[in-house]
C-alpha cells in the first residue's frame, strides 16, 4: 500500500508534517521502536513508529533520520501522547533526507495503525496472487489470440503497479510501452554479464537512473537439466521490471517467476513458427552449395518470396549474411546458437508490428550459420528496380555491446554481409562473398566483429591468399547485372564496357570502334554505371572493371 493511503485514513489519525512528494512509496510492513538505533530491525518499506523516547538532545533527530533513511524505510510517524508538539529539529531532519514525517494523535494508539497496515499489506498481496492466477488461467484457455507478452505486460501494470517490458538478448523491444534503445541495451548487457557468472536471478540493474529487476525468458525446450548456459544466454528473451526486487517479499519473486513462464508460451509459439522459415532458407543453402542449376535455384526462390514478403508484387532481391559463433573450448554445438542468434541481429531494431523476425530465413550448416534476407525491390521513375542492403557497420553497432557481455571472455561472434543480387545465379557469388567477409571480420581483435561486401575491394583480390571463389564473387557482383541486363534488353552494355576500357576511355575513339554515336554511347556507359553503381570515370572503378573481365 501507500503512504498517502494512510494519510487519507482518517480513523488512523496522521497529520502530515513534511515529505508531500515521497507520499507514493510503498509501504511493506511496520515497526515500532524507540531504540536510538534500530537498524537491525529493519528490512527496508516499513512505516516506523516512535514515541521519540530516543531523543534527548537536537543532534539525535539527525542521527535517527540518516540510519531510517539507510535503511530504506517509507516513512516516520511521531506519537505525540508524551509531547506537545513534534521538535522542529526532527521535521528538519526529515526534510534534508526527504523522509516523510507524520504525527499520529494522542487519541490513535500505534496498535491500532500496525493493525490497519498488516491487514491492507496482507490483503494486497493475496488480491496479487488472485488476479495473475485467474488471467493465467483466462491466457491459458485464449490460446495465441488471447494471449502475448503484451497482454501480460498490462497485467502486470494495470494489477501490480509494476512497468515491464519484454527484450531480446540485443537489448530490442519485443514487448511494452517505448524504451530508450541504451536503456534497452544496458539490460540486456548486465542481464547476459550476470548470467556468465552465475548470479542468482533476478538481477539487479540500474539504467537512464531508475532500478529494474530482469529475469530471463526461457522456453520449455531449453530446459534440459545439464545443458550449457552458452547454449542458450544469447537467444533467452528477458523480463525487465522498473523495481527494486531487493525489497520484494518472497510471493511477488515467485509470482514474477510464474509471468516468465507464460512469456515463455509466447517465445515457443514463435520459434514454432520459425520451421517454415528455417527449412526454406536450408533448401536454398543446399542447392547453392551443391551447384544446382540457376532454374531450380529460382523456383525455391519463388516459394520463399511469398512466405517471407506476404503481398510482394515485384520479385525482391536478396542478400547473403554468415555468422559463426565459437568458444573457447569447443565442446558446444555453435551452429544452433549462431542461427538463433543471427535471427535476433537481422531484426531491424526499429522494426514495428508483432513478427518483425518473419521475414528473416536461417539456415545452419555445422558450426555456421547462414541468412537468405530478402529485399524488396525499389523502383523510381522509368529506372531498373534496385534495393537497399543491410550494411555490416549498421548491425555491428546495434549488437555489439550487449552480445559482448554475454559472450565474455571464452566466445566470439563473427559475421560477414554480401551485397544484394537480384537472380538466382548471384547466389552463389553472394555467399562465398559473405564468408569471405566474415573471415576478413575473424582476423581483426574483439569479441563482436563484422565486415561487409564493401571491404572486399579489388586491391585484396591481388593478394595471393584470397581463394578463387571469392574472386568469382566479385566478377559476379560487377558484371551479372550487366550480364542480365543484355539478356533481357540485347543492350550489349559488356561488349561496350570492352571496348570502353580498351579505349583508356576515349568517347571518340570507343564510339568509333563500336560504330555508334558518342551520345549513344554516353547512353550505355551512364547505363553500366547505374546498375553497377561504379563510376567510369574514376580510375579504381575502372580497374575493378578491368580485373573483373579479365578473370571471367
Amino acid at each position: 500500500m501507500r503512504l498517502r493511503a494512510l494519510l487519507e485514513t482518517d480513523a488512523l489519525g496522521l497529520r502530515l508534517l513534511g515529505g508531500e512528494d515521497e507520499l507514493d512509496r510503498t509501504v511493506r510492513g511496520v515497526m515500532t521502536t524507540d531504540l536510538r538505533d534500530p537498524s537491525r530491525y529493519l528490512s527496508g518499506g516499513e512505516l516506523v513508529l516512535t514515541g521519540l523516547a530516543w531523543r534527548r538532545e537536537p543532534a539525535d533527530s539527525e542521527r535517527f533520520v540518516r540510519i531510517l533513511t539507510a535503511a530504506g524505510v517509507a516513512g516516520l510517524a511521531a506519537g505525540e501522547a508524551e509531547i506537545a508538539s513534534t521538535p522542529d529539529d526532527l521535521i528538519e531532519a526529515c526534510a534534508r533526507h526527504r523522509l516523510p514525517l507524520f504525527s499520529v494523535d494522542e487519541t490513535v494508539s500505534f496498535a491500532s495503525i500496525t493493525e490497519h497496515v498488516v491487514r491492507q499489506v496482507s490483503s494486497e498481496r493475496a488480491g496479487d496472487l488472485a488476479a495473475v492466477v485467474d488471467r493465467h488461467r483466462r491466457l491459458m484457455t485464449s490460446g495465441p489470440a488471447g494471449g502475448g507478452p503484451e497482454v501480460v505486460l498490462d497485467l502486470l501494470k494495470s494489477d501490480l503497479d509494476l512497468p515491464a517490458w519484454v527484450l531480446s538478448p540485443t537489448g530490442r523491444r519485443i514487448a511494452g510501452s517505448a524504451l530508450a534503445a541504451p536503456v534497452g541495451a544496458v539490460l540486456a548487457g548486465e542481464h547476459l554479464a550476470a548470467t556468465r557468472t552465475g548470479r542468482r536471478e533476478p538481477h539487479r540493474v540500474t539504467a537512464g537512473g531508475h532500478t529494474y529487476a530482469v529475469f530471463p525468458i526461457r522456453s520449455s525446450g531449453r530446459l534440459a537439466a545439464g545443458r550449457d548456459v552458452r547454449e542458450t544466454v544469447l537467444s533467452d528473451w528477458l523480463l525487465a521490471v522498473e523495481a527494486d526486487p531487493a525489497d520484494w517479499p518472497a510471493e511477488r519473486l515467485d509470482l514474477l517467476q510464474g509471468v516468465t513462464q507464460l512469456i515463455a508460451v509466447e517465445r515457443d509459439r514463435r520459434d514454432a513458427a520459425r520451421t517454415v522459415r528455417r527449412r526454406l532458407a536450408q533448401e536454398v543453402l543446399e542447392l547453392v552449395q551443391t551447384g544446382a542449376a540457376p532454374a531450380e535455384i529460382a523456383a525455391r526462390l519463388r516459394v520463399a518470396a511469398p512466405v517471407l514478403l506476404p503481398g510482394l508484387g515485384t520479385a525482391p532481391h536478396w542478400q547473403v549474411v554468415v555468422a559463426r559463433v565459437e568458444w573457447a573450448d569447443g565442446d558446444i554445438e555453435a551452429g544452433p546458437v549462431a542461427q538463433a542468434l543471427l535471427e535476433e541481429v537481422l531484426v531491424d531494431p526499429d522494426a514495428s508490428g508483432p513478427e518483425p523476425s518473419d521475414r528473416i530465413a536461417v539456415a545452419h550448416t555445422g558450426d555456421e550459420a547462414v541468412a537468405l534476407v530478402p529485399l524488396p525491390a525499389v523502383v523510381t521513375g522509368s529506372d531498373e528496380p534496385t534495393a537497399t542492403g543491410l550494411h555490416a557497420d549498421a548491425l555491428l553497432e546495434a549488437v555489439r555491446t550487449p552480445l559482448a557481455a554475454g559472450l565474455a571472455d571464452d566466445g566470439r561472434l563473427t559475421f560477414g554481409v554480401s551485397a544484394p543480387v537480384h537472380s538466382a545465379e548471384g547466389l552463389r557469388g553472394a555467399l562465398e562473398e559473405a564468408r569471405h567477409a566474415r573471415r576478413v571480420a575473424a582476423a581483426r581483435p574483439g569479441t563482436v566483429c563484422a565486415a561487409g561486401h564493401q571491404e572486399l575491394a579489388s586491391h585484396v583480390l591481388l593478394l595471393p591468399f584470397v581463394p578463387d571463389d571469392v574472386r568469382r564473387a566479385f566478377t559476379a557482383r560487377l558484371l551479372d547485372p550487366l550480364k542480365d541486363y543484355d539478356h533481357r534488353h540485347r543492350a550489349e552494355l559488356i561488349p561496350t564496357l570492352e571496348a570502353f576500357l580498351d579505349c583508356d576511355g576515349s568517347w571518340t575513339r570507343c564510339a568509333t570502334r563500336l560504330h555508334l554515336h558518342v551520345n549513344t554511347l554516353r547512353y550505355r556507359v551512364g547505363r553500366i554505371e547505374q546498375l553497377t553503381g561504379r563510376d567510369l570515370s574514376r580510375l579504381e572503378d575502372k580497374l575493378d572493371f578491368f580485373l573483373a573481365l579479365r578473370m571471367s
